[in-house]
């Protein structure tokens, strides 16, 4: 199956494919919220993956899904842990041979054993989803594919662990959470800006109550990705651009809200409860495409829907706002704003900023200087970076090391049969604010209701898991 016949028939291409893909979807965006509720509800969600414990496993066994810039990254932070023993790459899977045959190369310069390959067409992947190959599919493929991949691993029953976003239907979400359930196993999407140090750092802050009680947060993917979207020796057919040719909305909500998530207890006390989304008219994108030599962009420049700015609006159940931006057409530098405000302190991320309120009477503006920071930095270093930077800094990890952090935690839970830091829900919850955003941008930015994911799990308070010493 073509990948272009897949999202057609999956109808996973643009708002009307986002309906379609329902059996009883509803005609109007506006009544979405209704329907996806009833969905929850009759899916017969219970919360019984929130502190999923599977038996340990010594040797992480890994099929590693999707060759890419990704999948090749993945393999590096993957060395060290395979050197430890605590982990095996057993299969890899990609139709492109030259992928492969680059990934073997990677392999064999840290692994004396040499994984299965599988290869040659678009659902060789299947083969590897069994438990005589692998404990864990690792997925790194373009977003299509993530669900029904994650799917069939966990019905095969191994665990799965798939790059961001893990659905962008919310029928997928719900899914999913259903399966993980059913099945007991493992469901995680690889956030790993949840493990960068400035993230860790605010929230070992907030924890110890230096912003006092928490009341908004700003957050985004803000990237220029035009030249990386055109290329396609990066995005391969381009995946990745033509869902910007359907869709429009937050079509990659994750690396700012999962840390913002993290900061205000999301599904560990509260809960985000509804939103509304708009997305700015369109024009850089389309610019790009139609100044380009190739026949094909220029086609394309007419067909771009997705705005080149997105701000979602989001509500929790204890009153909290946030604020969330998507932009990978614009010329501006890169930024995921990580901007969190509290009755006592705030942040502003890029470059980061630290404010500390000295009450009413104070009438300070003024950032703290880089000497006043660095001692709330010190003081406040989070203990899950400190543990680890050293093996960062030596293995030079990914994203200034919390690529290999993200590894590391991910590996070493399923080696201790412990719960991982983040579970099915919070994967699935960061994923249909997506799909929710899509549904407000076309009803005319009208709110949408956000369904309760755990069964009421979220409304006990409990300590963010990223914070045991593992």
């Amino acid at each position: 199956m073509r990948r272009s016949d897949f999202l057609k028939a999956s109808g996973f291409l643009g708002l009307g494919g986002l309906f379609s893909s329902f059996s009883k979807a509803p005609r109007h965006p506006e009544d979405f919220p209704d329907y996806i509720a009833h969905k929850v509800k009759t899916a017969g969600i219970d919360g019984s993956a929130f502190d999923l414990k599977a038996e340990a496993l010594p040797k992480v066994r890994i099929a590693l899904f999707g060759l890419g810039n990704r999948g090749q990254s993945l393999i590096d932070m993957l060395q060290w842990l395979v050197q430890q023993g605590h982990a095996e790459i057993t299969a890899i899977a990609d139709i492109n041979g030259t992928k492969v045959n680059k990934a073997l190369e990677q392999i064999r310069a840290f692994q004396t054993s040499v994984p299965q390959v599988f290869t040659g067409e678009e659902l060789a992947w299947k083969a590897a989803m069994r438990t005589e190959v692998a404990d864990l599919a690792l997925i790194c493929t373009p977003w299509e594919w993530h669900t029904p991949m994650a799917l069939e691993a966990m019905r095969n029953g191994l665990h799965a662990a798939s790059e961001v976003p893990i659905a962008y239907t919310p029928e997928n979400s719900i899914e999913l959470i259903r399966t993980a359930e059913e099945t007991q196993q493992h469901c995680i999407m690889l956030e790993n800006c949840c493990y960068n140090r400035e993230e860790l750092w605010i929230l070992k802050m907030i924890e110890e109550g230096v912003f006092g009680t928490l009341t908004h947060a700003e957050c985004a993917y803000i990237h220029d990705l035009r030249q990386l979207m055109i290329d396609p020796a990066y995005y391969e057919d381009r995946w990745r651009l033509r869902h910007h040719l359907e869709r429009n909305g937050n079509l990659y909500t994750t690396h700012g809200l999962g840390p913002v998530c993290m900061y205000f207890d999301i599904l560990r006390g509260d809960n985000l409860t509804h939103l509304t989304s708009m997305s700015s008219r369109e024009a850089a994108l389309s610019e790009a495409l139609a100044a380009s030599d190739d026949r094909e962009l220029r086609k394309m420049s007419k067909q771009v829907v997705c705005g080149d700015v997105n701000t979602t609006l989001i509500g929790t159940a204890q009153g909290r706002s946030i604020m969330l931006q998507f932009d990978v057409h614009s010329g501006r530098p890169y930024t995921r704003l990580d901007k969190v405000i509290g009755s006592k302190a705030a942040h502003y991320g890029y470059p980061s900023r630290l404010y500390i309120d000295h009450g009413a009477s104070w009438g300070g503006h003024d950032w703290l200087e880089d000497e006043q920071k660095s001692e709330f930095q010190d003081q406040y270093e989070h203990p899950l970076w400190s543990r680890l930077q050293r093996l960062a800094d030596d293995h030079q990890q990914g994203h200034g090391g919390m690529d290999f952090i993200m590894m590391y935690r991910l590996i070493r839970c399923l080696n201790l049969g412990e719960s991982l830091d983040m579970n099915v829900y919070d994967g699935a919850l960061w994923s249909l604010v997506g799909a929710l955003s899509e549904a407000s941008v076309a009803s005319g930015s009208k709110r949408m209701d956000i369904p309760d994911l755990t069964a009421g799990r979220w409304k006990q308070s409990v300590p963010h898991p990223i914070g045991r010493d593992i």
